[in-house]
């Protein structure tokens, strides 16, 4: 079911207004214990841990908070367990709002919210607060990963030597969609407006692996998909999963004397793993909506709503403000760097609009008109991958 997204009255930084409003009830007089379900382990260097260490924040900055968590909420590693059940745990010991960290997990926290009411819900990438049925104990909370996405795919053609880019992607669903589609993006402006090339000389290829992360027998192995890019003459792999294995790819064919670089995501730390060959991270920052939403649980001011916060432009790195970022690596050119820097202005005064037609459909169908500018549910929905771009959208 699709829901309406009306606008970016849904407002970027709105979200952020409860951050300066008196603690009524604060949390330090009664203590208040959030509880977070994790998809992957809590130490991934990716989508989970960069959802543990804001926990870990909310408990230094805001007095009386305590996090419990469950992490490897996934079939393969909990076969049978259901979202329900961890819920119920989590609740037993003192949970009053709670936080589940991925699409895979909407029926059951839907679920979870229908049988407590009297207990605050915060699913992440979800819509279902869109929907005027769904429970008001329901809300949703996304990062606009869009631009870092965007960033990243830029960086991507401004380092490519070949002009082969390929995309390690995860599912495919509408966010996952999207997000390689914002890489392309990124990557095309690059190509074709600063390194002046012919946009036929692009490849963009998307490979997905079926899940977050490996899980044996069940996905294509990420490390393989990276390496087959690799031997395949891609000197650039971009990774929308929530490990790390084309950056670890990347650092070995470097070494092997490959002129090869890889771009992770979702965690600030993720180019750690391999400094050398990273070109740097595009992460998302769970303090400012954590803090939104604990704080309007704690001081009785809780609504049903969907939030969608991106980066503060005027200051990418504040972690109480800016949900969005992107942290250059040591493989990124000086020249790159440079160049980066501009582009994110750009994005950042809306002087470059990169969901702007006119733009295809891998179909040939038309996405968007010459001089239309997409709407938020254009993005949030989007059906297909870009016309441009190798891979199925399906």
């Amino acid at each position: 079911m699709k829901h309406t997204v009306t606008g970016t009255a849904l407002v970027f930084f709105a979200a952020l207004a409860l951050l300066f409003l008196p603690d009524h009830g604060h949390a330090s007089e009664k203590g208040f214990t959030f509880g977070l379900l994790m998809v992957g382990p809590a130490n991934d260097h990716g989508w989970s841990q960069a959802h543990f260490e804001a926990g870990k924040a909310i408990e230094e900055r805001i007095p009386g908070t305590r996090m419990i968590y469950i992490d490897k909420v996934n079939p393969a590693d909990r076969p049978g367990v259901t979202v329900p059940f961890l819920v119920d745990d989590l609740i037993s010991k003192g949970a009053k709002l709670i936080i589940g960290n991925s699409d895979d997990m909407t029926d059951g926290i839907m679920e979870a919210a229908m049988l407590h009411p009297e207990v605050k819900f915060v699913h992440i990438s979800g819509d279902s607060a869109l929907d005027p049925d769904s429970p008001e104990n329901l809300a949703n909370l996304m990062g606009r990963m869009e631009y870092g996405q965007m960033m990243a795919g830029f960086a991507a053609a401004m380092s490519s030597k070949t002009g082969k880019i390929g995309y390690l992607g995860p599912l495919i669903n509408d966010e996952t969609k999207r997000l390689a589609a914002s890489c392309y993006l990124g990557a095309r402006y690059a190509w074709t407006r600063i390194l002046k090339k012919d946009p036929a000389a692009l490849t963009f290829k998307v490979s997905w692996i079926g899940f977050w992360f490996n899980i044996p027998g069940v996905t294509s192995d990420p490390t393989q998909v990276a390496k087959n890019f690799f031997d395949s003459g891609f000197d650039v792999v971009i990774s929308g999963i929530d490990t790390t294995e084309a950056l670890i790819v990347a650092d070995q064919k470097k070494k092997e004397g490959a002129d090869v670089a890889a771009i992770p995501y979702d965690f600030q730390g993720a180019c750690k793993t391999a400094p050398d060959a990273c070109l740097g991270v595009p992460y998302f920052n769970w303090i400012p909506g954590y803090t939104y939403y604990i704080k309007a649980a704690v001081s009785n001011k809780w609504k049903k709503e969907w939030i969608w916060l991106g980066p503060d432009w005027s200051s990418m790195d504040d972690t109480d403000t800016s949900s969005i970022n992107f942290l250059n690596g040591a493989a990124l050119s000086g020249d790159a760097s440079d160049a980066l820097s501009s582009f994110v202005k750009g994005l950042g005064d809306k002087s470059i609009v990169l969901f702007q037609g006119p733009l295809n459909f891998q179909d040939h169908s038309v996405f968007l008109k010459t001089g239309e500018t997409a709407t938020d549910q254009q993005i949030w929905n989007l059906p297909q991958l870009l016309e441009g771009m190798e891979g199925t959208s399906r």
